[in-house]
């Protein structure tokens, strides 16, 4: 059986050289790479209690559903500013260059529920501290929060710090 890693393809000098591209869309595009993340993403909730997961725009989506929905659990959505119909929550964070804003509705979490946080990859951690933030706001706790892959040499685990991370692929650089 193959692992994860296997699925990734690493394209060299992109955006930018010296960047090496971890490409999540071939991991989509193979039935068994694909099953084996999600797989490996709930392998990561055992044990873990709570009550909904919520996934960021747009690959959160892609790997929180399938697992919201093999645990029986509900899914709320993180889109970008503009995107939600009912009323909003939203949260600002910093980009290399620029800011970007993103809002989930405010009856999404309710007081008290215990939250996990998907997304497909941590760099830097921006995106998902403001998913957290919004998440807090509205009384939810963060009890976990889980990635396919993380680009340690980023830092991002060092900003989420205060929250339980956890990621199916590991790479040191960025």
């Amino acid at each position: 059986m193959k692992k994860l890693e296997e699925y990734v393809r690493s394209i060299p000098d992109f955006p930018e050289p010296g960047v090496i591209f971890r490409d999540v869309t071939s991991i989509l595009q193979d039935a068994d790479g694909l099953r084996l993340a999600v797989d490996s993403l709930q392998e990561l909730l055992e044990g873990v209690d709570f009550d909904v997961i919520v996934g960021t725009e747009s690959r959160g989506f892609i790997f929180g559903v399938p697992v919201a929905y093999n645990l029986h659990k509900p899914f709320v959505p993180v889109r970008k500013k503009g995107k939600l119909p009912c009323e909003t929550v939203e949260a600002s964070y910093d980009l290399e260059y620029g800011s970007a804003t993103i809002e989930m509705h405010k009856d999404a979490i309710k007081p008290g529920q215990k939250v996990v946080l998907v997304d497909d990859l941590i760099a830097t951690g921006g995106t998902i501290e403001a998913c957290a933030r919004m998440v807090e706001s509205l009384g939810g706790e963060v009890v976990k929060i889980i990635f396919v892959m993380e680009l340690a040499g980023l830092h991002g685990r060092e900003r989420l710090a205060k929250y339980d991370v956890a990621s199916v692929i590991r790479y040191e650089g960025k």
